[in-house]
């Protein structure tokens, strides 16, 4: 399958500073001040049938990295849920896939072109789908999953990690995003971020929309019961 459309905007995205509800309505600061304060927060957990997982296409010579990419995979096929990701057959990225099949899941790779070779395209998946360009890949991505994780990866991994936290934090979606901290791998950029916080570079209340946890089950459980508790990122001049 090819997509040619290019587009780099999410289908959230309509205009504006816009934020979907836990009903898929959209609301905006200025509605959530005319209406009063948002409802408490329903807190069952929410149905998790996709996830998109970012992470390494080479496979590293950390043991912990390996067992936990194999480990997620594993349960995401016990738990039916769809892995969504950058359709490579190498790397975490392949051992995360060929594990999901291996235990009867549904795996959809979104590759571009170019990458085809580069990336060795898994020809042994669910849905294998070939795009133009990488911003159509991460746009199908991000429209294909409920939410995202993050595995131990380089500059590939961040960037598409820090662009749905962005998403986020302008209030363009409210998908659970986590951060799989095997072994410390994460700990730098946690400690980046809480020096963002004591520095007024980010909010405090902003932050805890990454979720990370140490161990994929815990992982799971935590982003199925996390709950939109978001603050504009702009709320005036001096803030």
């Amino acid at each position: 399958m090819t997509i040619s459309a290019d587009t780099r905007r999410p289908a959230a995205w309509g205009g504006g500073n816009r934020r979907r509800g836990s009903s898929g309505r959209f609301y905006t600061a200025a509605m959530s001040a005319q209406n009063g304060p948002k409802p408490e927060p329903d807190m069952t957990p929410r149905e998790i049938r996709s996830l998109c997982v970012y992470c390494a296409s080479s496979p590293g010579t950390n043991q912990a990295i390996t067992d936990a990419a194999r480990s997620l995979g594993v349960l995401l096929a016990a738990e039916g849920i769809e892995l969504v990701y950058g359709g490579g057959a190498v790397g975490l990225m392949g051992l995360v896939a060929d594990t999901v099949m291996a235990g009867g899941g549904r795996v959809t790779g979104i590759i571009p072109s170019a990458l085809m070779p580069r990336e060795v395209a898994h020809q042994g998946i669910s849905e294998l789908i070939e795009v133009e360009t990488m911003h159509q890949r991460k746009s199908l991505m991000f429209e294909r999953s409920d939410a995202f994780v993050a595995l131990p990866g380089g500059f590939g991994t961040l960037e598409e990690l820090a662009e749905v936290l962005t998403w986020a934090q302008l209030g363009i979606h409210n998908k659970p995003i986590g951060l799989l901290n095997i072994d410390g791998f994460y700990d730098h950029l946690l400690a980046l971020f809480d020096r963002c916080i004591e520095d007024r570079i980010l909010k405090e209340k902003n932050r805890v929309m990454l979720v990370d946890k140490t161990e994929p089950t815990e992982l799971l459980a935590a982003i199925r019961l996390y709950r939109d508790d978001y603050e504009p990122k702009w709320v005036n001049a001096t803030d």
